[in-house]
């Protein structure tokens, strides 16, 4: 089908912005697709939890697994796996509020790579670590800390 045959989408962001999108990058997200599934697509979709700039990005990851999935025949996975790499190489911020995206909007491939990015930032580091890559206070005063260590042993292993 080409692009100027497919149906167009409008979604409106948090901060009021408007975009308009192919249906078939639209329903890469599972809350859209619903919602276009139940007549509520006739005018704007409104996304109360979604920045035009996160939206933008997401869109930006939809509109290429959509075309990659058209193209795959054509070409190798691991084209779309540098791309997904380049995509989440992303400030932290703008990382969680991805993830935050993906899981409102109900994009798997998109909260799964999200999601395993901040996996792979925590592999192999311990708890000091993790706290000052994040900026995460530790509450727990030493003698809290070192039972939760004793309770816990298998894991500091």
């Amino acid at each position: 089908m080409a692009a100027t045959d497919s149906k167009k989408i409008l979604l409106k962001s948090s901060d009021g912005e408007t975009f308009e999108v192919e249906e078939a990058v639209a329903v890469e997200s599972e809350t859209i697709k619903h919602m276009i599934e139940d007549g509520c697509a006739d005018s704007e979709i409104p996304l109360l939890n979604v920045t035009s700039k996160i939206l933008s990005k997401v869109l930006e990851y939809c509109k290429k697994h959509v075309e990659a999935a058209a193209e795959k025949e054509k070409k190798p996975d691991d084209d779309i796996k540098g791309w997904d790499a380049d995509f989440v190489n992303v400030d932290q911020n703008t990382l969680f509020d991805l993830i935050l995206a993906a899981n409102y909007l109900n994009i798997k491939g998109l909260l799964d790579l999200t999601c395993q990015t901040v996996a792979d930032m925590i592999k192999g580091k311990t708890p000091e670590q993790i706290r000052a890559t994040f900026n995460i206070k530790n509450d727990f005063t030493p003698e809290e800390e070192a039972e939760v260590r004793r309770e816990n042993q298998w894991a500091f292993e």
